[in-house]
């Protein structure tokens, strides 16, 4: 079959590798349909590489039809239509049972200290082959694919795989008081959905913080406020000065570990990047590489006794953080990978409506085949082409 595959540093191919065949009972093959390009993929593509291996197959956001099934996978059938969520997870260990999916004891990773497998996403996380390729082997299939009617548009579902369960998650941990006001940090497709999501659960004020005109542009088309990074001295007093010089109630943190306005973590990358896998492994998971620049940010923005809900994805594990700020302030942090399970069957009552009330059909900016993952990746990186969102069919 064809598959995106990681090659080195800013260097994807769609090369022939073995078809996946059941493993175990548990298991299911499903033929990929659509699958998306998410912002985490980038982070493999310049940050995470001393955790991948050249030929590691991409991708975890995907759906698809059933091809077969393993004897243990009963709720599904050759032929059915599902939404593979990006954690793998068994539905009924010690963690899954209080619907912390995304800490699966049956798949968690205890060799690198982290939680339950993810498709596509290096050695920490169990080393399964990704989505973006033409057939995937899911395991714990009799629990994770989320089965979604026929006859609507792929993009209807496909966001259930990642960006709408972790935007849903962040709101959700954000917990903006009846009245308040919402900001959020980074308008890329997770914070995209993040304001919509908020605004569809009755957030009055919702303001969005990027510094790419098509971001900015479209999040005010779904009724959010704006603020430009390029026309402000500084973000947090901005978000300040907008809401009574006392500071949003919530802010949601959707950029991660590659912010801009970072440039010693920056730095540290590149450096990281010049070292030979083995201790580029131990730098990167033992030391401060993330570029917390927006992360400081929301910390420094938000409201004294308010909440900081982090959603976008950090890697390092010495990281500055601005304590006094924090403490001083009384602040709320929820964070942590998106328990996808636990929020499909709000998101399912959403969007099995006849109107599209998220917009998720309309969210990707780009659709192609998979061949042209490579050049796609670049432009994603580069918020090139006024790219949001990126749909490959295999």
């Amino acid at each position: 079959m064809r598959a995106l595959t990681w090659q080195g540093k800013r260097n994807v191919e769609v090369t022939e590798v073995p078809d996946p065949v059941l493993q175990e009972p548990t298991d299911a093959i499903i033929r990929v349909t659509s699958t998306a390009i998410c912002g985490s993929d980038l982070h493999l593509y310049e940050v995470l590489g001393p955790f991948l291996r050249p030929g590691d197959v991409l991708g975890h956001e995907a759906m698809g039809v059933v091809e077969q099934v393993g004897a243990a996978v009963t709720h599904l059938a050759p032929g059915d239509r599902v939404v593979v969520p990006f954690n793998i997870s068994c539905g009924s260990c010690w963690m899954c049972s209080r619907q912390l999916y995304a800490q699966c004891e049956s798949t968690q990773n205890t060799g690198t200290g982290k939680g339950a497998s993810l498709f596509g996403y290096t050695s920490l996380y169990g080393s399964v082959p990704g989505g973006q390729a033409e057939l995937l082997r899911v395991p714990q299939a009799h629990f994770g694919p989320v089965k979604v009617p026929a006859g609507v548009p792929d993009e209807r579902y496909l966001y259930l795989s990642d960006v709408l369960p972790t935007a849903w998650q962040a709101v959700a941990y954000a917990d903006v008081p009846e009245g308040g006001t919402l900001a959020i940090i980074g308008l890329g497709p997770i914070g995209q959905m993040v304001g919509r999501i908020a605004r569809h659960l009755g957030v009055g004020r919702v303001i969005g913080v990027d510094l790419v005109d098509e971001r900015l542009a479209l999040a005010a088309q779904w009724g959010m406020e704006t603020v430009d990074v390029r026309q402000v001295a500084d973000v947090s007093l901005r978000l300040i000065e907008l809401t009574d010089g006392r500071g949003p109630d919530s802010v949601v943190e959707a950029v991660g570990m590659e912010a801009h306005g970072s440039p010693v973590a920056k730095a540290a990358h590149a450096v990281v990047g010049m070292l030979p896998d083995a201790l580029a492994r131990a730098a990167t998971d033992r030391l401060a590489v993330d570029r917390t620049n927006a992360l400081t940010t929301a910390i420094r923005a938000c409201r004294r006794g308010g909440t900081v809900s982090i959603s976008g994805v950090f890697g390092g594990e010495a990281d500055p953080l601005p304590m006094m700020e924090l403490f001083d302030r009384g602040l709320q942090l929820r964070m942590g990978q998106c328990h996808v399970r636990r929020w499909t069957d709000d998101l399912l009552a959403v969007l099995e409506q006849p109107e599209d009330v998220l917009g998720v059909e309309t969210l990707a900016t780009h659709r192609a085949p998979l061949q042209q993952a490579p050049e796609l990746y670049r432009t994603f990186q580069d918020k090139a082409d006024g790219c949001v969102k990126v749909v490959l069919t295999p």
